[in-house]
This record gives C-alpha cells, structure tokens and sequence, in this order.
C-alpha cells in the first residue's frame, strides 16, 4: 500500500461547525454593510437622517438571508462539500430572496425613500459572498473534522495506513473496522496504537462476515476493502457481493504490491491509493447537470407557488388545530436520515393513532396506505389527491436531501423490514416523483413498487428523469391513484 500525499500532522485542526459560524458572521456583515454602502455609493456622504432607515432596511435583509439560509441548509456542516455551482446557485437564491424584500420595501415606501439602489446593493453583495465562499471558507473548512463516514474491513498494515492516510487528510471518518478471518489480537493491538499515536479512538465492530449487519443498521459512505487479495480473496469476494447488494460504494487497493520509490503517473486517478466503484451508472456531467435542474427548478417553482402556499397555510390553520408543517424523519442516500417536509393533511396526532390503524393497511409490505384514511382532515384530503401536501418538498429539493426526480424517501420503521436486494434503492438521493408516481402510486403492490426503483437506478439517465417529470404532470392534475 502506498501513501500519496503530504502528511497533515502539523495542521491545525478545527472544531465542526465553526467554519460554518464564521462564515455566517462574515456574510451578515457583508449584507449590512452593502446596505449602507450601496445608498452612500449613490447619494453620498454623510448619511444624516437615513441612518435610522438604512439600519432597519439592513436588519429586514439580513433577516432574508437568515431565513433562507436556514432553509437551504447553506450554513450545515456537509454544506461544504458541495460542489462549487451549487454553493453559486444557493447565494444566488438568498440574495434573490434579499432582492424581493427589498423591492417591496421601496414599493411601500416611494421613490424618495432613502433606501439602498438594487443594482448596486445587489453588487455589493454577491460578489464578496460569493467570493468569500469560494475562496476563503471552502478551503478553511478542510481544516474541520470530517464529515464523510468511510468502513474499513480489515485492521492488518494496509488498513492501518489506509486508516492513518484518512485521518492525516480529513474530511473521512473511519468508523470502525471488521476483522478478517487470519487477524488475530496482536493486529487489533498494533491497531489500536496507531490510533493512539494521534489521538483517535479505535473500534473493531466484529467479523468481516458481520458486514450486512453493519450495513443494515449504521449509514456508511463508503467501504475501503483494505486487505490482500491473495491472502484475503473470498472474504473480499463476499465483502463486494454484499455492497453491490445494498448499493455502497466500495474500494479496492489499487496496489498488490508496497512501493518505496516508483509513483504512480497520474495521481489524480487514484489520490487514495484505491480504485472505487458503485453500484449506479457513471455519469458524471449529467449528474451535475440533475443538481443544477434541482436548484433551478426548486428555487422558480417555490417562487411561483408561494401565493399557494399562502392559502393552503390559512386553510390548515383554519380548519384544524396543529402546525402547518409536518415534518417526518424519512431515510435518504446511503441510509441517512432527514426531516422531510410536508403541509400537514391529518390530525395533530396522526402518528399516534397509526398504530390502531394497522390490521386495516391496505399496501402489502412495510408501507401503511390506507384508502379512506380516518386521520385525514377535510383539507388533508384535497391536497393529499392533487399532491400539493408534497410541495414543501421542494425545500427539501434545495437543501440537497431530495432530488425532483428519484425513488420515494421511507421512513426508519419501513427500511428495517426490507430485504437485502430492496435497500439498493437507497444508493441513490431520493426524490418527489420517479416511476412508481405513474404507474398506479396506491394501485401497485409493495414488490412491484420495489421493481420499479431498481428499474429507475440501473437504467437512470437524465432524458429519463425529463420524461418521468412530463408524465408526473397529468397524474397529479387528475389526482389518478392518490389516497
């Protein structure tokens, strides 16, 4: 096994989050700052009297940004390991959300108000946060704690320096290590030192043969076989088929031999020193361009429908008691779970009385459906027909939980009660609508659903996500097979 790169271990290690909080200070101060420069930029100095104006303006737009920002989870710890277009798109969204508030404060309040020129305010503003962002925070944020949760099966030499190689660089997070059959406790003893050595905590989760177990029950990123293949081959062999039966990313050493002077040519193909593979088609421009239709299309359409929004918010609220939101844990890519979104179409203690409702579930499998749902309101019904429930979802979109386009997101409850071959469908971001959407949504039995998501992952491209949303269309105008 060979180390490529420079070890970090003089590098200053930063807390998680705290590129996050500095970054988030910075852009309120860029925001409050423009809205005084941007009218000074135009009217002049002294400020005089606008002082007052300009320092409310300033707090109503800085509001804006929060909110937004709250909303595209733009501050989160993995937010920085988004690409570079989507940390663009996602400013380029708050300071539109800005821009709004401020043209109806100048709407409001005339022409001769003392209030910052949009043109120059908007200037002033994206271009030192995007600046900032891209140049600055992004770079400083490699310093934090890693984000990206790794598996490594082996504890022999080659997963302890591959395990030493991921702590140097940062950003991965060895959770633990499973044991081959040849390695006995002087390995997990020199192990658990290399661990000591800095500072790390060492865990050893069990055979290799656990690994299903561990992949039913924890979200894992990626596995790094990290072993022989001479010595290890039928272990690796069944490490491998269990990935590529739940969707997991895996890597193989690159390397059956240790160097010690000779390079590999180009190190960008293997930084790591191991070649990776998963389970979904590599494509990765269309991919790209699938985040950048989500941001785009997410973004207009929450613009466009928030009038909607606006009155199914007031008839919530004026026909039941409860929030407005209901928010549900559901799991996403690689079995990590988020708060999914959604206007709320049931009584306040829909979860509660689900229970009592379950001899009456009408959806073979680990899926509750019911026709005539007893906990639905009389609002609830309406949306839950035409899908318009679903429609929060598109914040969900932005923050990169969801994509328009991709298999449904479960709940905890349902993923435990999956078969092996049907938890490949989380090897993929979950999304609003895929094929099960048209092709009868209640109509269809639990396996067929199943069927069709792996139909959807081993045959993705990006015309086949345009064709589904073409078709999800006519479904929910007719509210065909929503119960």
């Amino acid at each position: 096994m060979v180390q490529i790169g420079e070890p970090r271990h003089s590098r200053i290690r930063l807390t998680p989050g705290f590129t996050s909080r500095v970054n988030l200070a910075t852009d309120l101060l860029v925001v409050m700052g423009a809205t005084f420069a941007a009218h000074a930029w135009v009217w002049g100095l002294p400020l005089g009297s606008a002082k007052t104006t300009l320092f409310w303006t300033g707090m109503a737009l800085v509001s804006a940004w929060v909110m937004t920002a709250a909303a595209l989870r733009h501050y989160a710890a993995f937010a920085f390991e988004r690409s570079l277009l989507d940390d663009v798109a996602m400013i380029s969204t708050q300071v539109a959300a800005m821009i709004t508030v401020l043209a109806l404060l100048q709407l409001f309040a005339g022409p001769n108000a003392p209030l910052p020129p949009i043109p120059v305010f908007l200037v002033m503003v994206w271009v030192p946060a995007v600046l900032l962002r891209l140049v600055l925070f992004r770079a400083v944020a490699g310093r934090e704690e890693p984000v990206e949760e790794v598996l490594l099966v082996g504890i022999g030499p080659i997963a302890r320096l591959t395990a030493q190689d991921m702590r140097q660089r940062g950003r991965r997070l060895v959770i633990g290590h499973l044991r081959l059959p040849d390695e006995n406790g002087k390995e997990t003893a020199v192990l658990q030192r290399s661990y000591a050595a800095d500072g790390a905590e060492c865990r050893v989760l069990g055979p290799a043969d656990s690994l299903e177990d561990v992949l039913r029950t924890q979200p894992i990123d990626e596995v790094y076989l990290a072993a022989n293949s001479r010595k290890n081959g039928d272990e690796m062999q069944e490490a491998i088929r269990t990935c590529e039966k739940y969707g997991i990313p895996f890597a193989l050493p690159a390397y059956a031999f240790r160097l010690e002077r000779a390079q590999v040519v180009d190190a960008r193909a293997i930084p790591d020193g191991y070649l990776h593979y998963q389970s979904t088609r590599l494509r990765p421009s269309q991919m790209a361009m699938k985040r950048l239709f989500d941001i785009v299309a997410s973004a207009i359409a929450l613009w466009i429908l928030m009038p909607l929004f606006l009155v199914v918010t007031a008839a919530i609220k004026l026909t039941s008691r409860g929030p407005v939101f209901f928010r549900q844990v559901r799991v996403g890519m690689h079995g990590r779970t988020f708060n999914m979104l959604k206007f709320r179409s049931m009584v306040a203690d829909a979860e509660r009385l689900k229970a009592r409702l379950a001899e009456l579930n009408e959806q073979s499998g680990p899926v509750f459906k019911m026709r005539r749902d007893p906990r639905v309101t009389t609002v609830g019904r309406f949306i839950r027909k035409y899908s318009i429930d679903e429609l929060p979802q598109l914040i969900n979109v932005l923050r990169g939980d969801m994509s328009v386009v991709g298999p449904r997101p479960p709940v905890p409850d349902e993923v435990l009660k999956y078969e092996p071959w049907q938890r490949r469908r989380l090897s993929v971001r979950p999304g609003l609508t895929c094929i099960w959407q048209v092709s009868g949504r209640n109509q269809i039995s639990f396996e067929q659903w199943m069927y069709l998501d792996m139909q959807y992952i081993d045959h993705w491209s990006l015309a086949r996500d345009f064709h589904l949303i073409f078709r999800t269309v006519p479904v929910v105008i007719s509210g065909r097979g929503a119960s």
